[in-house]
């Protein structure tokens, strides 16, 4: 009859499996850096395929720098790959591949346009590029927390407006087709909306954190709808404001429908209150339409998308529809599946490398094709909210939503131009179109959303690192080792002094003060200034309730021995000898053991403050009181 070998021998893989388990938790979640190389190759090799069909349909051969742009292409992927690895290794996995993908088809796209023009635009995409890959990059190795950001969200508020304004100042702005946001240097030209809307994430996102519970107060409720407050839509109408000034002043709704929209949604992510997002469209819908009425060009934009096949909108020079129907007939005759790269006529469309790439694709690319592109972007879109969810702190959730909707609202502002749900505008299609400022904007948008993702998917373990700061293992720490050293030392070196002394009993009270001085003092000569830096250093008290035992007094530390004070505890005239207790001015005489601090007299408070310890009840780490 067998009972306990055979018991044992059935739950002894219990703590194995209970083991397993552990060691499964303490690994923490898989990186997938290899999943995320082999998603980097393949979007390469897919770029690099369209590369070699634009080549194919448009002179029946294979573009001579095919290898070269193939493996600049794979270096540029790889090499954020390997930074990703290196200083972000829990980061997104599917963030790069994504933006790799949709910058090549990008390139071939403008590569074909180019052949068609007689240009060599494309050579200067790839630079633009490989500088917002670098960026990336320096994003990812230098900003090891995004929380850093919160110190300067007024600077980027300040800056972002500066940069909205620059296009303004005569001399330095320039006006392309009506509009002017573009700024000019030299030879080189500058779109400082595409920056602004980093700050204005930034600066949205540590103002909401910081002011959203008084946001999300409601006040009367109106035609079914909460509303808020009165005296809370102060920042929702200087955002109305600003956004009819870009309007106004800069004639580019784009631009103006894009900042509005991030804030708004930026508003109602951080309270949670809908009738923000009420308030916000009609604020816009209420400032657009008095625009419509008093301004000439808002009228030419709204009339092109109205009455698109009206011949008079249609042949009319300035603020046409001539753009906008070519555009939609290209779409067309692409059809399902599409003409293929270098068959169809994408450059009879005004601008087809920029504001109508998207319909150039939809011609060569078909319908398939396109809904391919915007897959890729919600996938892309819908990582960035999942991080957003997956962030331990507000700042990083509000920042990484904000610039995840700024990502997808100007995906749709700009498809939604071409395709004709929405007025036109001026804004380019993320990492497909050609321009340089609105390629490093996304590209930083990709820096940023891997150190957060990364943050917000390593293991708390592996936060105090570096990535993360958290509190220490407070029974853990250098000091708290020397003082109970320290402490388990004193009673054995009492009794030898004890013993060697005799049993007078007089030196007794001074082996206890000996002790003590060496638990006040800690023994910090024995270990070095950084172990001392640290150390988190929370009152005495703390330390040895953290540690999980009663902080020994001076008559638990002093010998038990004959003529001690537990020797003499029958003898009330002994209760407090003057030779047991430090005089005022005196210090303690034994070798080795530094002086103890003077006590002050209890009339001069202030001295008393600082040089003897108050007996006051104080909180620890752990949420306690000391008793």
């Amino acid at each position: 009859m067998s009972y306990a070998p055979a018991a044992a021998a059935q739950e002894a893989p219990a703590p194995a499996a209970a083991q397993a388990a552990e060691s499964s938790e303490l690994r923490g979640p898989r990186t997938y850096r290899i999943a995320e190389l082999l998603f980097v190759l393949i979007a390469v090799a897919i770029s690099a395929a369209a590369y070699v069909l634009v080549g194919l349909g448009t002179s029946d051969s294979v573009p001579a720098d095919v290898y070269e742009y193939t493996f600049w292409l794979a270096g540029l992927g790889i090499g954020l790959h390997i930074v990703t690895w290196w200083r972000a290794k829990y980061a997104d996995p599917v963030l790069v591949p994504i933006a790799v993908l949709l910058n090549g088809l990008g390139l071939a796209m403008i590569f074909r346009l180019d052949i068609a023009a007689d240009k060599h635009q494309a050579d200067s995409q790839m630079i633009w590029m490989t500088l917002g890959c670098i960026l990336a990059a320096a994003v990812v190795i230098v900003m090891r927390d995004h929380r850093i950001l919160r110190r300067w969200i007024y600077l980027s508020g300040l800056a972002a407006i500066v940069l909205l304004l620059l296009p303004l100042v005569p001399g330095l702005g320039t006006t392309v087709h009506g509009a002017k946001i573009w700024i000019s240097v030299g030879p080189f030209s500058f779109q400082p909306g595409e920056v602004a809307k980093l700050l204005l994430a930034v600066f949205f996102a540590g103002y909401l954190v910081n002011y959203r519970d008084q946001l999300a107060l409601a006040g009367k409720k109106v035609l079914g709808l909460r509303l808020p407050r009165l005296r809370d839509t102060g920042p929702i109408a200087i955002a109305w404001l600003a956004s009819v000034g870009i309007l106004v002043f800069q004639r580019d709704l784009g631009t103006s429908l894009l900042f509005f929209g991030l804030f708004v949604a930026m508003l109602y992510i951080a309270t949670g209150v809908k009738s923000w997002i009420a308030l916000g469209t009609l604020l816009f819908a209420g400032g657009s339409y008095v625009a419509y009425l008093l301004f000439d060009h808002v009228q030419q934009r709204v009339d092109g998308w109205l009455h698109a096949l009206d011949p008079e909108v249609f042949n009319r020079q300035a603020g046409g529809s001539y753009q906008l129907v070519q555009g939609l007939f290209g779409m067309a005759n692409g059809g399902l599946m599409g003409t293929g790269f270098g068959e169809g006529r994408p450059q009879t469309v005004p601008f087809a490398n920029s504001d109508f790439i998207f319909a150039s694709l939809g011609e060569e690319m078909g319908l398939v094709g396109l809904f391919a592109i915007l897959a890729l972007y919600l996938i892309f879109f819908e990582r960035g909210m999942k991080t957003a969810l997956m962030l331990r702190d507000g700042f990083g959730t509000l920042l990484a939503a904000g610039l995840s909707f700024t990502f997808a609202w100007q995906t749709f502002i700009v498809v939604g131009g071409v395709t004709r749900v929405i007025p036109l505008t001026g804004l380019t299609t993320p990492f497909l179109a050609a321009g340089g400022s609105s390629l490093v904007a996304n590209w930083i948008i990709v820096g940023l959303l891997l150190r957060m993702s990364d943050n917000a998917r390593r293991p708390v373990a592996e936060i105090p690192t570096g990535v993360l700061p958290v509190l220490r293992d407070e029974d853990d720490s250098p000091r708290r080792r020397a003082r109970r050293s320290s402490a388990a030392e004193a009673p054995a070196a009492s009794t030898a002094g004890s013993a060697s002394a005799g049993p007078a009993g007089a030196d007794a009270p001074v082996a206890a003060d000996s002790a003590a001085g060496a638990y006040h003092s800690g023994a910090t000569g024995e270990f070095s200034d950084e172990d001392l830096a640290r150390a988190s250093g929370p009152d005495d008290d703390d330390a040895w309730r953290v540690a999980g035992s009663a902080r020994p007094s001076r008559a638990a530390a002093a010998p038990q021995a004959e003529g001690g004070p537990a020797a003499r505890a029958g003898h009330p005239e002994d209760e407090a000898p003057t030779s047991a207790l430090p005089q005022h001015g005196a210090q303690a005489a034994s070798p080795g053991v530094p002086p103890r601090p003077q006590e002050a007299p209890l009339g001069d408070p202030e001295e008393a403050a600082t040089t003897a310890r108050p007996a006051v009840r104080s909180r620890n780490r752990m949420g306690g009181e000391d008793q």
